[in-house]
């Protein structure tokens, strides 16, 4: 069934904390009900907003012109094949990635350890190609389960996905799009080494990332290869510059961290001032990488 709640807020949906209020929020609670959502979506009117835990997401503050669709389905990992390739893991897109990831280590499934630490869904991962220490979600897909106004609810073979840094698209699809889930290709390994790179993975990811605070990730995508868009920040003199609650973490200058009080516009204004800092000294344009909802 499909459940439509009127006016959530984003703050409450997002990680950063941050954002005003949607008009309404459609949850997907089953497959069978996929095909009326395109009419509800019509109806409720708004730019559709796939949204999984809101880890990569700053919102503005105010009323906002879109629909949240968030897939409430609890598809537990299980696998469904092994090929020459590995072995076929099927997940849902509402998994929380600490669970796929816990459940991937008990199998002695290898292929995903450098993504400890991020706090997403499996949807979000995909919609996103989450990455972390050489990891990208996009590298073990076989293929992604979506719905779209286009071809209703299909398995979409990797030959058929796009996907490039924190890019991915479907190749064909002109309009909007909600992952469902997706089929997985892991290598077969030893569990305790398994657990054993996702723990050191997460610790050092804890000891150079605020893992713990308020924020969407890394805001800034790396300007080229070799260039770190957290040292050019740190080098504008901004690492820990607040603007009333929100400021560039002092432990990573690339993370934004809501310190309990902030606001949209603060946050855009920290962005606005790197962007422009890092431009004057060194040339170079910061290209966001937290997908922004009405930048004032």
């Amino acid at each position: 069934m499909l459940k439509v709640l009127e006016g959530p807020s984003l703050a409450e949906r997002t990680t950063l904390r941050l954002g005003g209020r949607a008009l309404a929020e459609v949850r997907v609670t089953s497959r069978d009900a996929l095909d009326d959502l395109p009419g509800v979506l019509q109806r409720l009117g708004g730019s559709p907003l796939m949204l999984g835990c809101g880890s990569n997401i700053l919102a503005a503050d105010g009323e906002l012109p879109v629909v949240v669709v968030s897939v409430d389905m609890d598809d537990a990992p299980t696998i469904v094949g092994e090929t020459a390739e590995g072995v076929v893991v099927r997940v849902g897109a509402a998994t929380r990635l600490p669970r796929l990831l816990g459940q991937l280590a008990s199998w002695g499934l290898s292929g995903l350890e450098g993504l400890a630490g991020i706090p997403g869904s499996v949807g979000g991962a995909v919609a996103m190609n989450a990455g972390s220490y050489g990891c990208e979600f996009g590298t073990v897909l076989r293929s992604v389960e979506v719905f779209s106004p286009d071809f209703g609810l299909a398995d979409v073979p990797h030959e058929s996905i796009e996907y490039a840094y924190r890019h991915f698209g479907l190749k064909g699809c002109h309009g909007w799009f909600v992952v469902t889930g997706a089929d997985i290709v892991l290598r077969r390994g030893e569990s305790a080494a398994i657990t054993a790179a996702m723990r050191a993975n997460y610790l050092k990811k804890k000891s150079t990332q605020p893992v713990l605070a308020r924020s969407a990730g890394c805001v800034f995508r790396n300007p080229a290869p070799g260039v770190s868009a957290g040292r050019l920040i740190d080098e504008a003199g901004l690492r820990g510059k607040r603007i009333g609650g929100m400021a560039f973490s002092e432990v990573h200058a690339n993370f934004l961290v809501n310190e309990g009080a902030g606001r949209s516009d603060e946050a855009f204004e920290l962005l606005q001032l790197a962007k422009e800092i890092v431009k004057r000294r060194h040339g170079m344009d910061l290209t966001l990488e937290v997908k922004i909802l009405s930048w004032p």
